[in-house]
């Protein structure tokens, strides 16, 4: 939920629908993500194909999905999404190289809401009933989307609406207030800020927590000649080089107290006296801010200057669904001319999106940045990356082996499946050790006892219910846990 200028909550014309994330695409992965509506489809045909497509199709009174992935891993009859009960089975359909759900290759897996599976070196995600705001488009391809190549688009239908709201006010002249975890990107999104609002003046990012405490006040406003001992020349600060444009001031909740009643008095009066001078020089900004602190740490009076209009960035652990557009954005800028041909590895896209990625975007950047000065080939693999990425990470072998909760359906139960004696053997019948609940207050219940006893390490508590991190963290955001509470 997003609250705006007036403190709304965008539901009213909010409708549930079940939707397919291509989540990264290890064949292609410039080509980013893609997201397509499942609403009426009683199944969704996987296969190869010379480039990636997706056809709506009739046949025997069903309604079918067809996509076809440029993936070499992939067969030409690869994949099945079947809906059945509500839900949807996933069946293989005698793959080479197999379906795999969590890291284990499965023969018919029943998908809950967040499930993640692997089709050759392609990962998906099924959401089901997830909100998308009336207007949303169905089907998109991240490409398509309006300010991907910025870094600032999504394939989550309510986020990319609050996106839009954002771009929209960016042509106003209010003041933007971004809230986020560090490394989510609120400093990309105010350079995408300032490119929509046509201003004409420069874009000046200040990191408040940087600024000398005793030059503070100098560094923002500016000073004249001889204002203090070193001031040798006239300078005009941060705030008098942004005129004309957007003048960013990162981490405002690091400013002191002095230096917030002074920024206020130049919001507020549009005028700014530089230390060391009694004359106020006017000055035309408009100012978007970012913290990663409670807003609370603010002054209220300032805290309304600021919060004009306010847009949090949830941090990339809750929307992996846009990991594909993230990272096709960062390859084409790292690796330039050869991002066209680079691949990543199957096991290696698999581990990417079960790290939790606690530095977000940031850390995603970095991480590429080593994987691309180690690589010589075309070819990303788990050795490229930094090790803390796969600290623990599961092998397909280990996962299979430990079972999960999805293996109930069987093959023979989806329709139109081949016989077994036909295809690929299939897996062990295995108990499943973890029944998920299915309402949220047994299922709190359920992760409350189950951070409690692994003291909020979520990797553990993945292993317990057999599920992926990503999995875990959707399940606590959805039911308002927090996991540092447990680490006590």
């Amino acid at each position: 939920m997003r609250r705006d200028v007036a403190g709304g909550a965008r539901e009213a014309d909010a409708q549930p629908g079940d939707h397919l994330f291509l989540v990264l695409a290890g064949a292609s992965p410039l080509a980013g993500g893609a997201r397509w509506s499942l609403a009426g489809i009683d199944e969704v045909r996987f296969r190869r194909g010379s480039t990636r497509a997706a056809e709506r199709e009739s046949e025997g009174g069903r309604r079918i999905l067809a996509i076809k992935l440029p993936d070499g891993l992939i067969s030409s009859s690869h994949a099945r999404l079947v809906r059945a009960s509500g839900g949807f089975t996933l069946v293989d359909d005698g793959s080479t190289n197999g379906t795999f759900v969590d890291g284990a290759r499965v023969t018919a897996r029943v998908l809950l809401d967040g499930a993640g599976f692997e089709l050759g070196a392609t990962h998906f995600m099924l959401r089901l009933a997830i909100a998308t705001p009336g207007g949303t488009a169905d089907d998109l391809e991240s490409a398509s989307l309006l300010g991907s190549a910025f870094g600032v688009a999504s394939l989550l239908p309510d986020y990319a609406a609050d996106l839009g709201d954002l771009a929209r006010i960016a042509r106003t002249e209010l003041s933007i207030l971004l809230l986020g975890e560090s490394g989510a990107g609120k400093e990309v999104l105010a350079a995408a800020v300032h490119r929509l609002s046509g201003r004409t003046g420069p874009f000046v990012g200040v990191n408040c927590g940087a600024l000398t405490p005793t030059l503070m006040e100098s560094q923002l406003f500016g000073h004249v000649k001889g204002a203090f001992s070193g001031a040798v020349s006239d300078e005009p600060g941060f705030v008098r080089a942004s005129n004309g444009g957007t003048l960013f001031l990162d981490e405002i909740g690091d400013l002191p107290a002095t230096s917030q009643a002074a920024l206020l008095r130049v919001l507020e009066t549009r005028e700014v006296v530089p230390v060391g001078s009694t004359r106020a020089v006017p000055v035309d900004l408009r100012v978007v801010s970012a913290t990663l602190k409670p807003e609370d740490a603010l002054r209220p009076d300032l805290r309304a200057r600021l919060a004009g209009f306010t847009h949090r960035l949830p941090p990339l652990r809750e929307r992996m669904e846009d990991f594909g557009i993230i990272l096709a954005t960062l390859l084409a800028r790292g690796a330039g001319e050869r991002a066209a041909t680079l691949k990543l590895e199957p096991e290696a896209g698999r581990a990417l999106l079960a790290h939790d990625w606690p530095l977000n975007v940031r850390e995603v950047k970095q991480s590429l940045g080593v994987a691309l000065a180690l690589v010589d080939g075309p070819n990303l693999a788990c050795k490229h990356f930094p090790e803390s990425i796969f600290t623990g990470v599961e092998s397909a072998a280990s996962v299979e082996s430990a079972g999960s909760v999805d293996r109930a359906a069987s093959v023979a139960s989806v329709p139109g499946s081949p016989a077994s004696a036909d295809r690929a053997p299939r897996e062990p019948a295995l108990s499943p050790a973890v029944v998920i609940p299915k309402d949220d207050a047994s299922l709190r219940a359920l992760l409350v006892a189950t951070l409690e006893q692994h003291r909020g390490n979520v990797s553990e508590v993945s292993r317990a219910l057999g599920r992926t991190r990503m999995q875990i963290h959707r399940w606590m955001r959805r039911v308002d846990l927090d996991p540092q509470a447990f680490r006590t």
